[in-house]
């Protein structure tokens, strides 16, 4: 996400953590998930007004995986569920639980 759009984010969810901005995706890139849209999605999304381009920055239309990944205080993975379907996402209570057992 470029960074002009997190303060945004923070400030209309009222979140009060940080949230990653990852110019270039080099965090998703490390941690292998990220996966470039086929041709025929990408004009699909900007069929609908989705412009990953100028949201993103830069023109690879590339998306993280869906899911939850928690790394702890040491940067160690504690958790990690993802998945290749967008509908399938983790329950935020689950979240919740796993968080309280750190």
């Amino acid at each position: 996400m470029l960074r002009k759009y997190a303060p945004q984010l923070v400030k209309k969810l009222g979140l009060t953590f940080p949230v990653l901005s990852d110019q270039g995706s080099k965090v998703l890139e490390t941690f292998g998930i990220l996966f470039t849209l086929p041709p025929a999605m990408v004009e699909v999304y900007k069929g609908v007004g989705i412009d990953l381009e100028r949201f993103n920055g830069e023109s690879s239309w590339q998306l993280p995986l869906p899911g939850r990944m928690i790394v702890g205080q040491d940067g160690l993975i504690k958790n990690i569920e993802l998945s290749t379907d967008h509908n399938e996402r983790p329950e935020p209570a689950d979240t919740v639980n796993l968080l309280q057992t750190l």
